[in-house]
């Protein structure tokens, strides 16, 4: 069985997809992906037994095949091939005949039908959502998730759907974001799901900045992603999330405004001398004015005043500047807002333009 196919479209497919391959995989098979051709039309098949994703080759008049090849070797072989030429796949029992131009390469196949994949989905709610919208929302809180927290339901991103609405929600325990977006929904009670660490990367990845809609099925244990070219899915984690409303504080009396990319850079600065395994530092708000303090086991320090909107008690208060920073990198504002009740309590910061996410920070005692 021989077929024909631009180098350039299965590049792109074998890019796609090459995400859910497990560079460790416990079954060889695993390591290899599924070419699939039904009714003339190319898939190629990747998955870990946690994530799944499935990239379509538009081809015409394809013979029904399917065969499963060593994942990175094809990449790494596509990746080498001149642009714009045709590969030839020339599939046997055992083996697969790669030949472009004057170069051939024989790979060993498994058999498909050794090859896993996820449990169908029994699809309990499904909605559209612009790519760019729900990239929008991973890009805005995905920062925060843990990583390989002991509290295992920390290490993704809450999903909480209700009537009208889609909220995004990360927390490693420090630090909380949260992004939210109106869609075409109607549930009669709200709905929460967690996806894991990785998905949630991989999502990232596949999205782009188009406004095209992407359908989102939600199951028990799954969700998956559709696009004219992609399927991804995604196994969920099995566990509650802590409820955030409880993390954001109610109480913040006192408000701060300041240029977003002023406090950015003297943060950056700031940072050079801060602790580097704990990484504090001092604010301290006085009348219109910010004072930004570090110092380190070295007995080194920094320190600088930016000129801010402020008029209430002087208030001084330590943070993780890391955690301070990856907020400001994710908002797009020319200024942000901080609300803060005092030295003790977690701090919020946002966009005074866009109500639709916020972020909260714990304090640290330096």
């Amino acid at each position: 069985m021989k077929i024909i196919i631009k180098r350039d479209e299965i590049l792109k497919s074998l890019q796609f997809v090459m995400g859910a391959v497990e560079r460790r995989q416990t079954l060889p098979i695993l390591g290899n992906i599924l070419f699939k051709s039904i009714n003339g039309i190319l898939s190629l098949t990747a998955t870990d037994l946690e994530i799944e994703m499935i990239c379509v080759v538009l081809s015409d008049q394809l013979p029904d095949f399917e065969t499963t090849i060593p994942a990175r070797k094809i990449l790494d072989i596509c990746k080498a091939l001149p642009n714009n030429s045709n590969i030839t796949l020339t599939v046997e029992d055992t083996k697969v005949l790669l030949e472009c131009g004057r170069s051939r390469f024989t790979l060993l196949t498994l058999p498909a039908k050794d090859f896993p994949g996820l449990d169908d989905i029994d699809a309990q709610h499904e909605f559209t959502i612009p790519q760019n919208a729900l990239k929008s929302l991973i890009d805005k809180t995905s920062f925060a998730m843990a990583q390989q927290d002991v509290r295992y339901y920390l290490n993704g991103i809450l999903v909480e759907l209700s009537t009208g609405l889609i909220k995004l929600v990360a927390t490693d325990g420090h630090r909380l974001a949260l992004s939210e977006y109106k869609v075409d929904i109607e549930l009669t009670t709200d709905k929460q799901i967690i996806i894991p660490r990785k998905g949630v990367m991989e999502l990232a990845k596949l999205l782009n900045s188009s406004d095209l809609p992407v359908k989102l099925t939600l199951s028990q244990n799954h969700i998956k992603l559709e696009t004219e070219e992609l399927s991804f899915t995604s196994k969920l984690i099995d566990g509650k999330f802590p409820d955030y409303n409880r993390v954001i504080p109610t109480d913040s009396n006192k408000l701060m405004t300041v240029s977003r990319d002023l406090l950015k850079q003297s943060m950056n600065r700031i940072s050079i001398l801060s602790n580097e395994k704990y990484r504090g530092i001092r604010l301290t708000l006085t009348t219109s004015n910010l004072a930004i303090q570090a110092n380190n086991p070295d007995q080194e320090e920094a320190e600088e005043e930016l000129a801010v909107n402020y008029n209430e008690t002087e208030v001084e208060i330590g943070f993780n500047v890391t955690y301070i920073i990856d907020v400001l990198n994710v908002l797009t504002s020319e200024e942000v807002q901080i609300k803060l009740k005092d030295s003790n309590s977690s701090c919020i910061i946002s966009d005074e333009n866009d109500p639709s996410s916020l972020y909260v920070v714990m304090p640290m005692r330096l």
